[in-house]
């Protein structure tokens, strides 16, 4: 612990530093608070994208099963990203990347020399890079929300465990410092008085 002096001017100083972590701890409180639901949210989300990624593949397991590796190249070849849209959403003071929009166009292909299907598959292909760029998302969101929510949670612990119970007890040391300074005053009070009134007595 620190060494505080003992006066009345640092009484202040601790009781007014008292009081201002005691008004910020609540709020901190229920920052940490939210930031602890919205991560519980964002791993939900990434379990319910988990879920969908496995579902979508296993749907495509006999597609896949009676197709040439090398199709699934040239397909793939023909879809182009044109953008991958990320918006910002503020959670508890810290903005966290959200998903907003991805433009996937077909490059153009001879309808003669494609099979009928690949249209189907070019949608399917569309859909497995959005899940899979919406999974990779929800994995930022839950480092950025974690990150966040340890500074916080430090934040909190500070000044529950260490910053008020450390200033009550300055205050609870100063006080009774100042207390005993009060009563030898008095008493040194007491003494000047009883030898001024036996010098008197013994002048007269």
């Amino acid at each position: 612990m620190a060494k505080i002096k003992l006066t009345k001017t640092e009484l202040k100083l601790q009781r007014d530093a008292l009081k201002r972590f005691q008004r910020y701890l609540p709020t901190l409180q229920l920052k940490k608070q939210q930031l602890q639901l919205e991560v519980r949210q964002v791993r939900e989300e990434a379990s319910r994208l988990d879920e969908s990624l496995r579902a979508f593949r296993a749907g495509l397991e006999p597609w896949v099963a009676v197709h040439d590796p090398a199709e699934a190249e040239r397909l793939a070849a023909l879809l182009e990203v044109r953008e991958w849209r990320v918006a910002s959403r503020n959670v508890a003071g810290i903005d966290v990347p959200v998903f907003d929009g991805l433009d996937v166009v077909a490059k153009d292909y001879d309808l003669f020399l494609t099979p009928p299907w690949i249209d189907d598959a070019l949608e399917a292909a569309r859909r497995h890079l959005e899940l899979r760029l919406r999974r990779q998302l929800a994995d930022e969101q839950e480092r950025l929300l974690g990150q966040e929510l340890r500074v916080v949670t430090q934040r909190v612990n500070l000044f529950e465990k260490v910053k008020i119970p450390e200033a009550r007890e300055n205050i609870r040391r100063i006080q009774i410092s100042l207390g005993d300074q009060q009563t030898n005053a008095v008493g040194r009070a007491k003494i000047a008085k009883e030898k001024c009134q036996a010098r008197e007595a013994a002048m007269a």
